[in-house]
């Protein structure tokens, strides 16, 4: 049996220089589109976590300074239909945000069985695009971050 996941998650912002922003859509829920996101593992340090997940998501090789920690941690419910990954009980989780800062766009390995596409958008189509508010809060909060 998998283990539950953590109730901690990062949500990775993968953008260019000029502001546009890499999109993935879920396997598990066609026409939901989002950032990188993924539970911690274990004791991993959150910076680690928004590493990997970038890695397993996208093949991209994050690595500071162009990954950095926004010091944003966002709590929501769990959406029902994910509930079941959690431990019972487990209603809310805590999603801290990073940003992955690339000269240019890059070509995307996906992940097998996790997404199903990936698009390069302009941040504010992309704000419009994604399913969850605190990931489309993200992405409004990118020009600050680009200048």
């Amino acid at each position: 049996m998998k283990p539950f996941k953590q109730p901690v998650s990062v949500l990775v912002v993968i953008h260019t220089l000029d502001g546009r922003v890499l999109l993935l859509e879920r396997a598990d829920r066609p026409g939901f589109w989002q950032s990188v996101t993924g539970s911690r593992e274990g004791d991993e340090a959150l910076i680690d976590t928004a590493r990997r997940e970038v890695f397993e998501e996208t093949g991209i090789q994050a690595a500071l300074p162009a990954l950095s920690d926004w010091d944003i941690t966002n709590r929501y419910e769990i959406y029902d239909h994910w509930r079941h990954r959690y431990a019972p009980g487990v209603t809310h989780n805590d999603e801290h945000v990073f940003g992955l800062a690339l000269p240019d766009e890059v070509p995307v390995r996906l992940s097998p069985g996790e997404h199903l596409a990936w698009c390069w958008l302009p941040w504010q189509e992309a704000a419009l695009r994604v399913f969850s508010p605190s990931n489309a809060e993200a992405l409004r909060l990118l020009p600050a971050r680009l200048t």
